[in-house]
């Protein structure tokens, strides 16, 4: 009886270590998996307070101020810079932005789209990276072009730009339910919408 209990006290003590020890080895874990968590969410936000805008010069007083939209594509993060015009009474569509010529889709520096992670537009594969967004309006089409020379100003948009097109898409435009005086991007599901005087178009967005 002696050597039976102190076996059952020995098995009981071995037990006992081995289930301490197992309990650290889980809050260890625990905490390694916070640590992480925590690593990924700042390196999700250095990523997404490094995209910024390119400005040539000075932005402060412009007539078509400089516009940011922040949102998400591709699961990373993602910036559209564009200078804003107004129509202040102009014609724009097919005068102020004449049909079948290139147009920097806004005023001062390209349009812009800075990306942290692969995504496409328009059904255009992208790397993360920046690029300048160019469009070719029509009355019942729209041809977008994505470009890799992104810091310069936005015009002219000649051969010497045209030579760095990575890809282009078409996009059909459709009436505004009114009168947009600002030229505007939103971000909408899997698009983004540009809208101004009475027209919009979207241009699709993709992992």
């Amino acid at each position: 009886m002696r050597r039976s209990n102190a076996w059952y006290l020995a098995v009981f003590f071995v037990a006992g270590c081995g289930g301490g020890s197992g309990e650290a080895e889980m809050a260890e874990m625990d905490e390694a998996g916070d640590d992480m968590a925590s690593a990924e969410m700042a390196s999700a936000d250095m990523v997404s307070a490094e995209l910024s805008c390119v400005v040539m010069g000075d932005a402060e007083g412009r007539q078509s101020p400089l516009q940011e939209l922040r949102f998400s594509a591709g699961g990373g993060e993602a910036l559209l810079c564009y200078g804003a015009p107004s129509a202040r009474e102009r014609v724009v569509m097919g005068e102020l932005v004449p049909f079948g010529e290139p147009w920097r889709v806004g005023a001062n520096e390209p349009t812009t789209l800075h990306l942290s992670a692969v995504a496409t537009v328009g059904g255009v594969s992208l790397a993360p990276g920046s690029y300048s967004l160019y469009a070719t309006p029509g009355e019942t089409e729209w041809e977008f072009h994505l470009n890799s020379n992104f810091e310069r100003w936005g015009i002219p948009i000649d051969a010497e730009v045209r030579s760095a097109e990575i890809g282009s898409f078409s996009a059909t435009p459709s009436a505004t339910a009114g009168m947009v005086e600002m030229m505007t991007f939103e971000h909408m599901d899997g698009a983004l919408r540009l809208s101004w005087e009475n027209t919009q178009v979207d241009i699709p967005l993709g992992m």
